[in-house]
């Protein structure tokens, strides 16, 4: 599985902007894709997950971002809204065969990357 994540850039604070995730080919139902990301100096932490029509979420953006998949093009996308000078990060969408639901906010669940799509949040 291969993964292309798209739609990063430079936004304000309060504005949105919406990530795209393709991927090369089209996956069981029991699939788990997510969004991690990563700022300057920092570790991967995670933002967002989807599972069979599940969603997770880190409590730094619930409420603010949506994740989403769309099986007809073999995408899976992250709406940021209301986004902070703290959402500064590159962001990676990752790919889990057999993600255990416990573990489904630990990067290590997950067997396949794309490359970061960088966004940046200025005040």
């Amino acid at each position: 599985v291969q993964l292309q994540a798209s739609g990063g850039g430079l936004v304000q604070a309060g504005g949105s902007l919406r990530l795209s995730c393709e991927v090369s080919e089209r996956t069981g139902s029991r699939q788990t894709f997510a969004w991690f990301r990563q700022g300057s100096g920092g570790e991967r932490e995670f933002v967002a997950a989807i599972r069979s029509g599940y969603t997770y979420y880190a409590d730094s953006v619930k409420g603010r971002f949506t994740i989403s998949g769309d099986n007809n093009k073999n995408a899976v996308y992250l709406q940021m809204n209301s986004l902070r000078p703290e959402d500064t990060a590159a962001y990676y969408c990752a790919n889990g065969p057999s993600v255990i639901l416990s573990n489904v906010r630990q990067s290590r669940s997950y067997a396949y990357w794309g490359q970061g799509t960088l966004v940046t949040v200025s005040s």
